[in-house]
């Protein structure tokens, strides 16, 4: 059997199916993106902590049993001895990073340093010295953009560009750690990070210091950070900060003192 349907008809009926069509996507949160058209729409994040007591790990927004199987930390404590891992993240060379290179050497600690790809165009040396002192130059974009608005495809490109022009300057792979731009993230990301290899690495122990025209003195950078030092922290600093290179070697001497180890990212996970 056969039906004829005028032309205004079947215009009003396609229509009415595009608009339901419509109204599920604003129901369900599907969206469309050239990777991936008509997908569920992933959630969105940006990192943060709540402090509650001192000296014990930070509430996340993103449990780590969350962010387990996507190869993402936020801490990460050791079974045998107390345990920091010291990390940076690095949007611009302003003259701190040989003392900040400096103290990390005189205690044998080894560094993670998150670059974008200008940080590493623009200081080739400094770049080489982190590799051959034995600390991780980790991927941290090429331009520190949100990611969450990135395609799968623009995702993969911020990513390998940085890789590219490390191999470059370094001879050597670049390690497989990934630092979401402005701690913004979304479970895609996660998953496409995981994909190429990278373990994502957020934080547990950070405090303001990146406004360059406002530096904490060394008694308010020490009032903030003791009390939030705590087991398997992941340590976030700012390289641009001029009181972190100023106050790392006493920082440093300090964990010590209350018997903690300086760790590496490569154990996150093992």
């Amino acid at each position: 059997m056969f039906f004829c349907i005028g032309k205004h008809t079947l215009y009003r009926a396609v229509t009415g199916f595009s608009l339901v069509l419509l109204v599920c996507a604003l129901l369900f949160g599907f969206k469309t993106q050239s990777d991936h058209p008509l997908a569920v729409a992933a959630a969105n994040y940006e990192w943060g902590l709540s402090f509650q007591q001192e000296n014990e790990p930070p509430v996340p927004n993103l449990s780590a049993e969350k962010l387990a199987p996507y190869n993402a930390y936020y801490y990460y404590p050791q079974t045998q001895e107390k345990t920091l891992y010291l990390t940076f993240d690095c949007g611009y060379e302003n003259g701190n990073m040989p003392a900040i290179l400096d103290a990390l050497k005189k205690h044998n600690a080894q560094g993670a340093f998150f670059v974008v790809g200008t940080y590493i165009e623009q200081n080739p040396e400094l770049v080489k010295r982190m590799a051959d002192e034995g600390h991780i130059v980790g991927n941290h974009s090429w331009h520190h953009p949100n990611m969450t608005t990135k395609s799968q495809t623009e995702f993969t490109k911020e990513l390998a560009d940085v890789e590219a022009i490390y191999q470059q300057i370094v001879g050597k792979e670049m390690p497989k750690f990934y630092r979401p731009p402005e701690g913004k993230f979304s479970d895609e990301n996660l998953s496409w990070a995981k994909e190429l290899g990278y373990r994502t690495v957020f934080w547990s122990l950070a405090y303001v210091d990146w406004k360059v025209d406002a530096q904490p003195t060394k008694e308010e950078a020490f009032a903030k950070i003791l009390p939030r030092t705590h087991d398997g922290a992941i340590v976030l600093l700012h390289s641009t900060s001029s009181t972190n290179a100023q106050i790392l070697d006493e920082l440093l001497t300090t964990w010590e003192e209350q018997g903690y180890h300086f760790g590496s990212l490569y154990d996150l996970g093992k």
